[in-house]
Formats: structure tokens, sequence, C-alpha cells
């Protein structure tokens, strides 16, 4: 940058030859004394080293010489003043730049540095040259430092010391220096400058560093090429790259001033990588707990394996998000399954691990296993090579003995199951368009408080999320939507799945699913489903639906809430017990389902909300909720909503307790559904016994166990009109089914009663 060049301003003072009358002997200012008629200054035409000159006799204490043009002091814009003169008899002077800075309305700006250093004229007819700049800002190499006061200056020399010498002064030069200070007052380095080649072969990691050692608060500038680091790096100060950076896979590059997605897109070239090594990074001291996609869209062509980003690290427990951007899968071989059959030993004693594995080295860690006996959603999640064997993550309810079973690998976008734990990952704000390509996040074996929040899944081949450990422990899915691949697919003939869980505490809540095969498959307890909306439906007319809301153990802990129902089950099962029948355990308990409004549309008959399906034989209910739920029907007409699936094992009626049905709001139900339920008997001829058939109304097809109360309304009578005044007796559990009660009179009785009966023990 120079201003006389780019904004034409005029700088170099007149040569003396032209006239003594625009040199001052004072401060330069209009109306001052000058050189022209003082008998002390004379041109001389002819100097053997600066041809024409000024010849000056010092004759006071500082002998003063200035230009009495405005030469213009601008913001950003640095002047060197330069000199050159020589002693030519009598007392050598001293010599130094000096200037008088003048404000816009010609007045002096007091308190400023108006003089350069001093330089002594050390032998006659020797040539010195004397120089200083002057400039608006303090920077390195600045004699007089003015700011922005002072509109322009007149600038010469003084002469001071002793006086009666007599020196030649060669024409006064003053000139835009700033380009000396661009390096200083631009806002970067270079790492060329510090070495950097760019070649993509030497490396280049010692210059990088350099640069951000020298940056101290500038930023640095990577320009075209490519910069081989041949290892890790930290740099601290803001980059920008034109160039690109090349590095070894378990290398980390951790850009503190410029941690986000564009910078590390535009540092390696490529989106994808940009991202893995952005990854790579926050799984590292990066000064940021966040990796902000900045709105961007990243295409994904193959499986991000978050273990082999990090091969240093096992486990990872500090607070990481990564937010704001979208996912777009592009489909290729790299989203295939890998599919491995293979024969295996399983045992009841060993519930968790499969032995005597053939084919083992070619079975994945993550792989979902299928075969006889095995409950959906059970997944390797650790091989032992050597011993042949496999840990699983849920035990088989088919009991022990030797299979083929079919191992099948799903790809994710997100894989973190090389990770042995990761604790408060959060993924927030972004989107997933996995194409009908890949599944979307594979958890770590073990972990707590993983969180996706405010994100789409959409279209995921096969699985939203998957749970092959404990990773999924105080799992949190909040404000997200589960958009699936299978919209136009009947229910019955689908195979994805939003999420399933294997450990505790997990809390879903206001997110919507879209139908999937099942939406939730959750095992453990301690689970919130709140405020959700999932839905399974299809285009069918009466076309049968499938289990949304899956629990696989028996006593669940935990509460639905709030929910939108819609097209499909609540099964309740036990398939992840090795043993399935009851023994010690508890069995079906601790739910509540509370305020939630079921919808089915154009379904079957026989279609309920509510199934609980025991694997095995013994079970029964001890300690269930649901009440103040809207049940409805549209363009269908269903007998009750809940029903035992009896495919395994039926429930022990005789051990049911704290049941509750109640406050259930019913339409489009043929038989509603209460427990304990108040029925009105009406007995219209005399009988000593009357038979009370209220059974249809208790859940599960449960005995009538036990009548809370029997109230006549109005008088009971005999035939003969006589008021029967003795009390009745009940007899429970009567009837082939043991759904009725009898209602046992002293002798033939005619009346009305309410009675409230139940088919559990209330506690």
């Amino acid at each position: 940058m120079n201003m006389a060049v780019t904004d034409g301003l005029a700088l170099m003072p007149p040569a003396f030859e032209a006239g003594l009358g625009v040199w001052s002997r004072e401060d330069g200012l209009p109306g001052s004394a000058t050189y022209l008629g003082s008998g002390t200054a004379a041109v001389v035409a002819a100097d053997p080293d600066f041809g024409s000159c000024l010849e000056l006799v010092k004759t006071l204490g500082t002998e003063k010489l200035r230009y009495m043009g405005q030469t213009p002091i601008l913001p950003g814009c640095y002047l060197r003043i330069t000199a050159r003169l020589k002693a030519m008899s009598g007392n050598r002077p001293n010599v130094r730049i000096a200037g008088y800075a003048v404000n816009a309305a010609g007045a002096h700006v007091g308190g400023l540095t108006e003089v350069g250093s001093t330089v002594t004229l050390s032998d006659y007819g020797r040539v010195t040259t004397v120089s200083a700049i002057v400039g608006t800002g303090a920077r390195g190499g600045v004699d007089m430092v003015w700011g922005t006061a002072p509109a322009y200056g007149h600038f010469g020399l003084d002469l001071i010391g002793l006086n009666g010498g007599v020196v030649r002064i060669d024409d006064i030069q003053i000139e835009d220096v700033t380009d000396v200070f661009l390096r200083t007052m631009m806002d970067w380095v270079d790492v060329r400058d510090y070495g950097a080649k760019g070649d993509g072969v030497t490396n280049d990691r010692a210059a990088f560093a350099a640069a951000d050692a020298a940056a101290n608060g500038r930023s640095i500038v990577v320009p075209a090429g490519k910069y081989y680091i041949g290892s890790s790096l930290t740099i601290t100060a803001p980059v920008r790259f034109a160039g690109t950076v090349a590095m070894p896979v378990a290398a980390r590059l951790i850009l503190q001033g410029s941690y986000d997605f564009p910078t590390y897109a535009a540092a390696f070239g490529n989106e994808l990588l940009g991202f893995k090594k952005a990854l790579q990074a926050l799984f590292a001291y990066t000064d940021h707990n966040t990796l902000d996609l900045k709105g961007r869209r990243i295409e994904v062509t193959e499986p991000i394996d978050v273990k082999a980003l990090a091969p240093d690290i096992t486990s990872f427990s500090n607070r990481r998000v990564l937010r704001n951007g979208q996912f777009n899968i592009i489909e290729g071989t790299a989203w295939n399954d890998t599919v491995v059959t293979s024969q295996a030993t399983y045992s009841t004693l060993n519930p968790k691990v499969l032995t005597n594995v053939a084919n083992i080295a070619n079975i994945p860690v993550g792989a979902r296993v299928t075969g006889t006996g095995v409950g959906r959603e059970v997944y390797v999640l650790a091989v032992d090579v050597g011993a042949g064997s496999l840990t699983l993550s849920q035990p088989f309810y088919g009991g022990s003995g030797t299979q083929v079973l079919t191992f099948t690998r799903h790809k994710y976008v997100l894989d973190f199951s090389g990770l042995a734990k990761l604790d408060r990952f959060n993924i927030d704000d972004v989107e997933f368009l996995c194409n009908g390509a890949a599944s979307c996040i594979m958890l770590p074996p073990s972990g707590e408080m993983f969180q996706i929040r405010d994100c789409y899944v959409v279209r995921p081949k096969d699985k939203g999320i998957t749970s092959i450990g404990r990773g999924c422990q105080d799992l949190l899915v909040d404000r997200c939507q589960f958009l699936s691949n299978e919209m136009t697919v009947a229910a019955p003939e689908r195979v994805s799945i939003a999420l399933n869980v294997n450990a505790n505490d997990v809390k879903i809540r206001e997110s919507r699913f879209v139908r999937f095969r099942h939406t939730m498959l959750l095992a453990g307890t301690g689970h919130l489903i709140v405020g959700s909306h999932w839905f399974q439906g299809d285009d069918t007319t009466l076309g049968p639906r499938l289990p949304g809301l899956v629990f696989c153990q028996p006593n669940v802990q935990s509460a639905v809430t709030g929910n939108y129902i819609d097209n499909s089950t609540i099964e309740w099962t036990n398939e992840y017990a090795p043993d399935p029948k009851f023994g010690t355990e508890y069995s079906f308990g601790g739910l509540t389902v509370t305020g939630n409004t079921f919808v089915c549309i154009r379904t079957t008959s026989w279609f309920t909300w509510f199934s609980v399906k025991p694997y095995g034989a013994g079970h029964f209910i001890h300690g269930l909720n649901v009440s103040g739920n809207v049940f409805r029907t549209v363009d269908c007409t269903i007998d009750r909503i809940e029903a035992v699936d009896t495919t395994f094992a039926t429930l022990d009626n005789e051990r049911m307790r704290n049941v509750r049905f109640s406050g259930n709001a019913f339409n489009g139900v043929n038989q509603l559904t209460a427990n304990p339920v108040m029925v009105e008997v009406n007995q219209a001829t005399a009988q000593s016994v009357w038979t009370v058939a209220a059974g249809a109304y208790l859940p599960f097809a449960g005995w009538a166990r036990n009548v809370e109360s029997v109230v006549s309304e109005g008088p009971i009578t005999n035939g003969a009109g006589a008021r029967v005044t003795g009390m009745p007796f009940v007899q429970v559990e009567q009837g082939t089914a043991r759904r009725n009660v009898t209602l046992n009179w002293p002798e033939p009785a005619i009346g009305r009663v309410q009675m409230v009966l139940r088919m559990d023990n209330p506690n």
C-alpha cells in the first residue's frame, strides 16, 4: 500500500533550487520567516555529491529548516522524511529530522514527539543520511507517533549544537513507507513466512507451530498448496485456509481459534474428511465442547466410525455437543449390511454368552442376532475370537441348545460401538437424511446421558438409534422427529425400528415417530415416555397393526403419560428372560399408562391397544395403572382395548393384584374395560341365587376374584312383595371361565343392587 500512488498524494517537497521562499526558518507556518534573502543560506548549483543543494550557516542554537507546504497526515499512512548532508567548515553540528504538527483548524497540536533521533556529523565532507518516520500508530520503528489529531505537518530538520559551522543539504525527501508496516498492520501471518513448503511431502508442522507462536492475537493464513503435517498439532490462533492439509489418520488437528466445521472442511478440502477430523478433535482438549456445523450439509459416503477417528481413546466422559447441520447419505456399497451365518451354542447358565461360535472372526461387534428363541433387537456386544465366544446384549428366551444363527451388521451414519464407554454426548439440531441407505446412530457398549434433541432422523434403512449394550443408560430423546423409510409399506411388512434400549431411566419426550415396524423396544426400568406421538398405520383397509411401544421385561417401573398412540399397540413381554417361566423374579408390574390419546383407523376388530405377552408360564400382573386415557376408533369398531397374547403362555389369573383400569373414555369400542368395575344387577323374578356375569368388563380375561361392595338400590323384596332383610353373601370365580359372581339371598328375592367387583387383589 502506498498512498502517494493509490490516492495521488503530493508528498515530496520541491528542490531547493526552485526557491528558498517555501523554506521556513521557524515552524513552517504561513507568514513565518524564510531563508529567502536571509544571508545565511544559498543554493549551490553543482556540489560533487549532491548536485544542486542548499548551503547553510548555523547561527542559532536550534537552526530550523521546515518546508512550508502542508504534508497530510492520514490514519494508516506512514511517512519517512530523509535528508543527506555534510559538514563543510567550522563547528560540526548535530542534526535530526523534525516536524511541526497542525490540526485542521491550523493550530499547533501539542504534546507530541516532533523530532527524530540526533545524528553527529563526524567529519568534513562525509555524507551523512538522517531519517525519521512519522505516522498515526504506535508501531515499531515509528519515531514520531502523532495519532489522528494532526491534519498535516511541516517537515524538515534541525541543526543543534555549536554555531558557526557551514553544512550542505541535499534536497529533502518525504515518501510513503506504509508498506514497511504491512506485516504488523495486517491481522494475519502467512505460514510460508515460517518455512512451510506446501508441496504435500515436506513435514510443515514446525512451520505451522512457528506461525501460531508469532501470531500473537492475529490469525494465520494458509495459502494455496497442500501442507503435510506429520503429527498432532494444536493451533491457538484463528486460521484461514486457501490451501489444504494432509495428516495421518490418528493425528489430530486442533484449531482452538477456529473450531467449527466450515474451517475443517476448508482445511482438508473435503467435507466428510473435514467433519471426521473435527469430530476427532472434539474428543480431545480443543478449548471447546461443541462442534458447530454452522448449518452446513455434509455428504456422507461411508459410515463414520468414531473409534477409528480416535484410536487412542477407549472411554470419554466429558460433555460434548454436535449441533446445527445436516448429514446427507449418498447411497453406495459402503452401506451394505454384513451378514454372517454361524452355528453357536447357548446355555441358560451363562445367558449372555454364545460359545463354540463357528466363523467367529467374521462376526462384527454390533451385529444383530436372529434365530429360533431369540428376542427382538439382540446384538453382539463383544467378540472373543480366541475363545470362540460372543457376548450378547440380552439373553435368549428359547433355552439352551446349539443352532445356526444369523448375524446382521447394519451400517450407521454415526457409529460409537468401538468406544468402550461414552458419557454425556449430545446431538442438537441436526438432520440425518439417511435416504433409505443407512441406519442412523449406534450407541457405545456403555455410557450415560447420551442425548439427541431437536433432531430429524429421516428414512433410516433399518434402525434409528441402536443400543448394543448399556450405552443407553439415561438416554434422552427430546423434541425429535423420526420418519421411516417405509411410509408406503403395509405395517406387517415393515422392518425398521426407531430405537431400542437395554439399560434404565430413558426419557422419550415430545418426539414424533412415523410408520416404523416398531417404534421403541425398551428393556430396563425407570423409563418415562411423555408427550410423544407415534403412529404405525398404513393405507390398507382393515389392516392389522403392530406393537409400537414394546416393554421387553416384566417389571418396568415406567410411566407412559400424555402421549398420542396411533394405530399401534403397547406390548409388554419378557422376551429377554433366559428362563421365561415365572420363578423368583418380579412378574409383570410397575407400569403406569395415564392421560394418553389412543387412536386406530380402519383396522381389524380384534386389534387392541394394550397387550401382555408372557413368553413362559406362571406370570401375572402385580402393579398396572391404566387411567384417564381416551380410546377412539375411526372408520372401524374394535372388540376391546386390551388382551393377553397367548402365543407362548397365558397369565395366572389367580395371582393378579393391584390392577387398575379407571376413568378411561371409550369410543368405537364394543366392550368397555374397567377394574374395579361397578355393575348394576336387576332381578325381576324371585330367585335366591343371582348370577352376575360382569367378567367381560374385566381386563385380560381376568377372573371375578373379589367383590368390594354390594349396595341395594331400593328395597329387596320376596315374591309376595315383602321386604327381604337378610344379608346376602357372594361367591366369586363362578362359571366355567370363573368370570361370574353369584349373590346368594336367604330366600328368593327381587330387586336391584349396585355391585363393585374386581379381577385382582387390591394390594
